[in-house]
């Protein structure tokens, strides 16, 4: 089963006044990236989450968040209102005195020394991270679901390239065959144009033998057959790290016997369908770099 390095998973938990949030967002990359946004009171927890993330995960470059949020009534924050009648009563003074406008001193005031209050910093109880620790472990097992939902239309799309390739490679054949006898023909033609040239009919034709040899794709044929289904075999396989990496080394082979073919074709129906052979695989490197 192949899975897609691109996904997202969120939970969402209550523990008393408080709900809590986990999101989860995942974007390729060659190894693991981890960023993280942990809420104040879960922070002396940061490297079990690293942890769990990075066994979960894998590979990848990932943005992590944990957040709460309290019922209304329950924030931990308060203002001293008779200290903000207190400035504010000083600002207006200065106004009287320096003629300073006491429009829009909200945000100047609520900017002042000890306005706002902080109670105490919480403690986290065991209770309380077994909740948070629940809906991290199901934000990470929706991440892995979306990544599985990615995976088989990466699959699907694979499989098709594949096919289109192996169709595109059951085309060169007949031009395989032909150009033989055209390359035979075409030596023969130019030698026969010179005059008063005489040649050895038996050392041509073994000269002939193997140049054409050169020119033989039966092996290249065959291992970028053999390629193929090793790709499709991979696909399939069940692998901790995942199959990405592997998948692009194929395909980097299967570019070698494509350009051979290339390289030795010595026709234009032949090139022009292994441009179109080279055209499928680079779509297949592409999308090789979304695998997990």
């Amino acid at each position: 089963m192949i899975l897609s390095m691109t996904g997202y998973g969120k939970a969402v938990a209550k523990y008393q006044d408080k709900t809590i949030h986990v999101e989860v967002k995942a974007l390729n990359s060659k190894a693991l990236d981890c960023s993280t946004r942990i809420a104040p009171i879960y922070r002396e927890k940061e490297m079990d989450m690293r942890k769990a993330i990075q066994e979960s995960v894998v590979r990848g470059k990932v943005d992590f968040s944990i957040w709460v949020e309290r019922e209304t009534g329950s924030d931990s924050q308060s203002i001293n209102m008779p200290l903000v009648r207190s400035y504010f009563e000083q600002l207006k003074g200065l106004q009287s005195e320096l003629g300073i406008s006491t429009e829009d001193l909200l945000p100047v005031l609520m900017r002042m020394p000890d306005v706002v209050s902080r109670q105490e910093v919480e403690e986290l109880s065991d209770e309380e991270w077994a909740v948070a620790s629940k809906a991290i472990d199901e934000a990470l097992q929706n991440l892995y679901e979306f990544r599985k939902q990615e995976g088989a239309a990466l699959k699907k799309k694979f499989e098709e390239k594949i096919a289109n390739i192996a169709r595109l490679m059951g085309e060169i054949e007949p031009y395989e065959q032909s150009r033989v006898e055209k390359i035979r023909q075409r030596l023969t033609d130019n030698l026969r144009m010179i005059p008063d040239v005489e040649y050895d009919e038996n050392r041509l034709e073994q000269e002939m033998i193997y140049y054409i040899e050169k020119l033989d794709i039966s092996e290249e044929k065959q291992r970028l057959t053999n390629h193929l289904k090793y790709f499709l075999d991979t696909m399939d396989e069940d692998i901790a790290q995942g199959q990405g990496k592997k998948l692009g080394f194929i395909a980097q082979e299967m570019g070698r016997e494509i350009n051979t073919t290339g390289s030795k074709s010595n026709n234009a129906e032949m090139q022009n369908i292994v441009v179109q052979m080279k055209d499928e695989l680079e779509q297949i490197k592409e999308q090789v770099l979304n695998a997990l």
